[in-house]
């Protein structure tokens, strides 16, 4: 028979035990968003976003994600213009200075973009890099809009890299860019491929004066990436610019949301801001074991989306 101080002693050994695993258990990674407005000046856009890389450091910030097209306006928008000189190789310029902030804050980078390759080829990319100033590799926007104020086809080739997972210090991770967001696959494919965060550098907005019939674009954008995170028991983390470029008017909102879509933090609509998020990967498998999305796929009844054709009703 224990004496009442075993048991005390024996209940806090279980505790202790328990907080070792747990911790053991968790895997909690801290997210920082750099959402900013964006000048015509490349050398001042560029000491901004080195400025924010730091103080999201300061804050804690393990992996750090840019926005779309990071140092340069929109210029999509217009119609085939001469924007040959706003591109840069990688390795380059910005992986330069980013390489360095990596290695020196210890961080994980992920900038995008506008980038050259020696065929004379343009892409619209996201290179990734280590904590210890390594280039991990690029991933290139693979669906390219082409629509009033968003003409990409003008400027970028469609991405002839595969969908990737980065294997970083503090997590796995997947890169898509804007409107891959809006389409299932990709992140699908880097879920299977074991990413635990997907990171959706971004650059979309309202057209001024511009109302549409279809209904709230901004919540319909957090909404399909939501439903990304939650059909795939993963972390999605969006980041996006703000103020006014042209006719378009960005509408900000960075966020990242958790492997069952809720929305862990937000940045403002209208101002820059440094977003510091603190995510629990170890979530990730909780959800996918627990709601069976991944196990449960019937990849054999869908040999449909191999097609090119979105008409017709035949049986496969």
């Amino acid at each position: 028979m224990k004496t009442r101080k075993e048991n005390q002693i024996a209940i806090q050994k279980e505790k202790s035990t328990a907080s070792a695993l747990k911790k053991k258990i968790d895997k909690v990674v801290t997210i920082g968003l750099i959402q900013t407005s964006v000048s015509e000046n490349i050398a001042q856009n560029m000491k901004k976003t080195a400025e924010k890389i730091v103080q999201a450091a300061r804050m804690g910030a393990q992996i750090v994600c840019l926005q779309e097209l990071y140092r340069t306006r929109y210029f999509p928008q217009q119609e085939k213009q001469d924007v040959a000189g706003l591109a840069e190789s990688i390795p380059g310029e910005s992986t330069k200075m980013f390489s360095e902030l990596a290695k020196k804050h210890k961080l994980v980078i992920i900038a995008p973009l506008f980038e050259r390759v020696k065929d004379g080829k343009f892409y619209n990319s996201a290179v990734v890099i280590n904590a210890n100033g390594e280039l991990l590799g690029t991933y290139r926007k693979a669906h390219i809009p082409h629509d009033p104020y968003f003409y990409e086809k003008d400027y970028f080739e469609e991405g002839d890299s595969k969908y990737k997972v980065f294997e970083t210090i503090f997590a796995r991770i997947g890169v898509l860019i804007c409107y891959d967001q809006w389409f299932p696959e990709p992140v699908r494919i880097c879920a299977l491929k074991g990413a635990e965060i997907i990171f959706y550098p971004t650059a979309i907005g309202y057209v001024k004066g511009y109302t549409s019939e279809d209904g709230d674009w901004h919540d319909a954008w957090k909404t399909v990436q939501r439903a990304h995170a939650i059909g795939n028991g993963i972390h999605v983390a969006a980041v996006n610019r703000v103020g006014e470029e042209g006719e378009l008017q960005f509408w900000g909102g960075s966020f990242v949301c958790d492997s069952f879509g809720k929305v862990l933090n937000e940045a403002s609509t209208t101002k820059e801001e440094v977003l510091i998020v603190k995510v629990d990967l170890s979530k990730n498998k909780r959800i996918q074991e627990g709601w069976g999305f991944l196990r449960n796929r019937r990849p054999d009844t869908y040999k449909r989306l191999l097609k090119d054709s979105v008409s017709g009703v035949e049986d496969e």
